[in-house]
C-alpha cells in the first residue's frame, strides 16, 4: 500500500502498524513525534493504529544540542 510520507509517497505492506512504520525507518527508540492525518499518536499507541492507504503520516524528530 502508498502512504504519504512527510509529503512523499512511500510503500509499505498490507495492514502495517505505525510501529511498523517507524521500525522501518529505524527510529525505534529515537525521540520522535508522529501525526497521522493531522492528530498526534503518541508512541504507546503505534503498534495499535493500523496504517491505511493514502493515510498521511508526518514524522518529526527531534535533534539536541547547544
Amino acid at each position: 500500500m502508498t502512504i504519504e510520507l512527510n509529503g512523499a509517497a512511500y510503500q509499505l505492506g498490507a495492514g502495517a502498524t505505525l510501529h511498523d512504520l517507524i521500525a522501518s525507518l529505524e527510529l525505534v527508540g529515537k525521540r520522535v513525534a508522529v501525526a497521522v492525518n493531522r492528530e498526534v499518536v503518541p508512541a504507546p499507541r503505534w503498534g495499535k493504529r493500523a496504517l491505511c492507504v493514502a493515510d498521511r503520516v508526518e514524522i518529526v524528530v527531534a535533534i539536541g544540542g547547544g
